[in-house]
């Protein structure tokens, strides 16, 4: 049986999106490249020397190269496998079980994953012991690597089926499933967000609640004139896995919890560390927290209602982008799949705002460190440190930074907090 590729406008308009998005990625990648500066920027003198800045613009490089070769075998897999009409195959497949609707479904998607898994396991096993070992970030052993996905897995099953399965059920029994579907999958995101802390992350890292001392009570300290008090304080075995140094904060309300890597633990002052809590809590006073919750759920929100049209046999463009996958019967686990990969364009260009929008709001959480703490240079310091044990790029392309940054770029960080050179 032959699944044969309808070429329509959905077909040709998403193939030449493709490959405009890859190129766009490739030029980016090249003005990055031609960006690295000769010379070491005058803000990063006392953290990094000629030979240091050497091993940052070797490490750029190689990885540049992985992630062409990683996106370019992506982006021809994914279309060797459409165009073969492997979509229209993989539902055949699914539905021969006769399984039901929504066991089918979860059949198709647990396939789509696999799929993927399996494709992406050789970059990740490369991109980790080769290029992380090789320039000394690495500290992830094959046991910990092969656990790590094995529970990824089990992770997947436990806390993705159920949810799938409710947005199938909802796809295939109720009316305005595409509402009643983001409310259950909005609902089970803020559960997840509040379980995490306690029940997810401990599966991956321990968490050692820090040692009482000057440091713990200068954080709690900070926590309390900030106005945001601190359920924990904890250590997290971050060294098990990297060298590479972060923090976070988890929870919500009374509940909030901050866990320290412990490479970032060792390798910065107290004072530094305060200066990155700071702009941790910033984010939380200046209501980015708050924002960001409520723009996840609008975009959410705005995904089901575009798919609830994408999977509805009478509308015209379903009939449209599932001819466009060699695909004879419409279906809500099969448009999942196209309508993410529909998306996928999209989602750079919408990208582009959200990454401006983030990057606003570390300049202004980095204000809010500054004032909290009386004092800009620590934090100053503390992102130069990252800088240069990241061995990160100092002034990025603006494509690149526009393209795909959260974050400013260091340089343009330290002249916003007045520690520039």
């Amino acid at each position: 049986m032959a699944w044969m590729i309808d070429w329509n406008i959905v077909t040709v308009s998403l193939v030449l999106a493709l490959l405009l998005v890859w190129n766009l990625e490739f030029v980016a990648t090249l003005l990055d490249l031609r960006a690295f500066p000769a010379t070491v920027p005058g803000e990063l003198r006392n953290v990094m020397d000629d030979s240091k800045l050497a091993r940052a613009r070797e490490y750029l490089l190689a990885r540049s190269r992985f992630d062409i070769v990683r996106s370019l075998a992506s982006l021809f897999l994914l279309l060797t496998f459409w165009l073969a009409g492997g979509f229209g195959w993989l539902d055949t497949v699914a539905r021969a079980a006769d399984l039901g609707l929504v066991a089918t479904g979860l059949v198709f998607l647990a396939a789509v994953f696999v799929g993927q898994s399996l494709v992406s396991l050789p970059f990740s096993i490369y991109d980790t012991f080769v290029i992380e070992n090789r320039f000394g970030f690495n500290r992830t052993t094959p046991a910990v690597f092969a656990a790590d996905r094995l529970k990824g897995i089990a992770l997947m099953a436990v806390v993705g089926l159920p949810p799938m399965a409710a947005v199938l059920w909802c796809f295939h029994q109720v009316e305005h499933a595409w509402l009643w579907a983001w409310l259950a999958v909005s609902a089970f995101q803020l559960l997840l967000a509040w379980l995490a802390p306690a029940v997810i992350l401990p599966l991956f890292n321990k968490f050692t609640p820090m040692p009482d001392g000057a440091l713990k009570e200068a954080i709690r300290d900070l926590g309390t004139r900030c106005g945001f008090p601190l359920a924990s304080v904890s250590v997290m075995d971050g060294s098990k896995r990297s060298t590479k140094a972060n923090a976070f904060f988890t929870g919500f309300g009374r509940h909030r919890r901050i866990a320290l890597y412990d490479t970032l633990v060792d390798t910065c002052t107290q004072d530094e560390l305060l200066g990155v809590l700071a702009h941790e809590i910033g984010h939380h006073r200046c209501g980015h927290i708050r924002q960001r919750i409520a723009a996840g759920l609008l975009h959410t929100a705005v995904i089901f209602f575009l798919l609830g049209i994408a999977t509805d046999p009478q509308s015209g463009f379903a009939r449209l982008l599932f001819d466009a996958f060699g695909m004879r019967d419409i279906s809500p686990h099969a448009g999942l799949v196209l309508f993410a990969i529909l998306l996928g364009p999209v989602s750079r260009v919408l990208d582009v705002a959200l990454n401006a929008w983030s990057r606003r709001h570390e300049y202004e959480a980095d204000a809010y460190a500054a004032t909290a703490t009386g004092d800009a240079a620590p934090l100053a310091s503390a992102l130069r440190n990252m800088t240069a044990d990241h061995l990160a790029h100092p002034s990025p392309a603006a494509l690149r930074v526009w393209l795909d940054h959260s974050h400013p770029p260091l340089l343009a960080r330290l002249r916003a907090l007045g520690q520039g050179d």
